[in-house]
């Protein structure tokens, strides 16, 4: 029995090695045209693999010259005994990862942005997106992202002909972006109706930073986009509706030209912040190059502080005095390009209180808070090539006088020119 046993175990090895052998010889056996195309199969799947990545991003190097009063984007403020100032910096410093696929028709997308530059590293967009698989009409986005109200903050700072964005955007919606969830109703290309766009959706209210009350705010944007042969033209509406935390039990509210205590709303409560926007954009081809005009209005309900109407940007509830304001934004570009060169004027006016003017500021409980600021810019573009780009751009800031308000008897010093080279890739 043990010469049997013995027998197995001898056979059963060497038919394991036999298989072996029979399929090394297989490989070896493989022609030089089998392990080409292996090869390339393999490298197939690996290239189909990447094409749904996509990195992009671009830097803004600025050199900024600043009068006394002004406040520059790069570098540190003013020192005691400067007066006219200089400041180098990276202004903007991003790279953007995507990655697209379509799992089971539906398609998704995923992004993810950082701003990187001298003063640290921030998140700037962090959102996944999916489209309907059935009419491909609608598609949903849940994450970090531009706030979809106007046309100037989705606008990319990367193609954007002035520095920064309208001093009223930058008050209304400090960061551009939000948390949120939004729903885009759109037709798919080829489709009459494609031109037609809706945006809405609810967000946190205090930008990027930690959800930080019950409260959530609806944004919307509904757009009409059309081209012909050497005409594009947009228009806009915009509506916005949310409230902001109340942490003081003293809330004022406007009356004629004096600012009164509102009755029954005070600590724990909510200020309205209603906007209404309107947006249009004009793109003509003719003989000299591109000429682009594009307009952006918004009024509404701000509330905010005495010294200040910014929205809130911050993880912690406001504790102070909140004024209720009705404000009044606009902005207008005007680009010509020449080739490779472009001619930039741009207007933008941001008024926080409608119903205060001049000498009204500073008496019945107003403050700088109700200053109206206007900037009139003048820029000059270069494309270098198609990578890189100059920028001169000359930001002459006014803002409302009063000699009722320390400070603000003249206009300030805070005129500002920006020399800047972008590379974007």
């Amino acid at each position: 029995m043990q010469k049997q046993s013995l027998k197995k175990v001898v056979l059963t090895i060497s038919l394991s090695l036999c298989v072996s052998v029979i399929s090394l010889a297989q490989e070896v056996e493989q022609t030089p045209m089998e392990k080409m195309e292996a090869k390339v199969e393999e490298m197939s799947t690996s290239l189909d693999a990447l094409k749904k990545f996509k990195i992009s991003g671009y830097v803004q190097g600025d050199v900024q010259v600043g009068q006394s009063d002004a406040k520059l984007k790069v570098g540190s403020a003013k020192n005691d005994h400067e007066n006219t100032f200089v400041r180098m910096g990276i202004r903007r410093g991003r790279i953007k990862l995507s990655y697209a696929d379509n799992i089971r028709n539906i398609a998704s997308n995923a992004v993810f942005q950082l701003d990187m530059t001298e003063k640290g590293v921030s998140i700037k967009d962090a959102y996944v997106s999916f489209t309907d698989p059935w009419i491909q009409w609608m598609s949903v986005k849940a994450g970090i992202f531009d706030r979809p109200f106007g046309n100037e903050i989705s606008y990319s700072s990367s193609l954007r002909e002035s520095p920064e964005r309208s001093t009223g955007c930058l008050i209304l919606f400090p960061g551009e972006r939000d948390l949120g969830t939004a729903l885009i109703i759109q037709a798919p290309k080829g489709n009459p109706l494609n031109g037609l766009k809706l945006e809405t959706g609810l967000f946190g209210g205090n930008g990027i930073n930690l959800d930080n009350d019950n409260r959530k705010d609806w944004i919307s944007h509904l757009t009409y986009k059309q081209s012909f042969d050497n005409i594009q033209f947009g228009i806009g509406g915009s509506f916005y509706y949310g409230n902001v935390y109340q942490g003081n039990d003293t809330v004022f509210q406007m009356k004629g030209k004096e600012y009164i205590i509102a009755e029954q709303q005070g600590k724990g409560d909510y200020s309205q912040r209603m906007y209404y926007g309107a947006d249009a954009q004009l793109l003509i081809s003719t003989g000299l190059g591109m000429t682009n005009l594009r307009i952006e209005v918004i009024g509404g309900k701000q509330p905010g502080t005495a010294n200040a109407s910014s929205s809130p940007s911050s993880s912690e509830l406001h504790d102070g005095k909140t004024y209720r304001r009705e404000f009044l934004s606009f902005v207008a570009y005007f680009i010509q390009d020449f080739g490779r060169h472009s001619l930039v004027l741009k207007y933008d006016q941001y008024d926080p209180n409608i119903l205060l003017a001049a000498n009204d500021i500073g008496l019945n409980g107003s403050s700088k808070g109700d200053i109206m600021k206007q900037n009139i810019g003048i820029g000059y573009l270069f494309r270098i090539n198609a990578n890189l780009r100059l920028m001169g751009y000359f930001d002459w800031a006014l803002n409302e006088t009063s000699v009722n308000l320390k400070g603000y008897e003249k206009d300030l010093l805070d005129n500002t020119f920006t020399c800047r080279l972008q590379y974007k890739f």
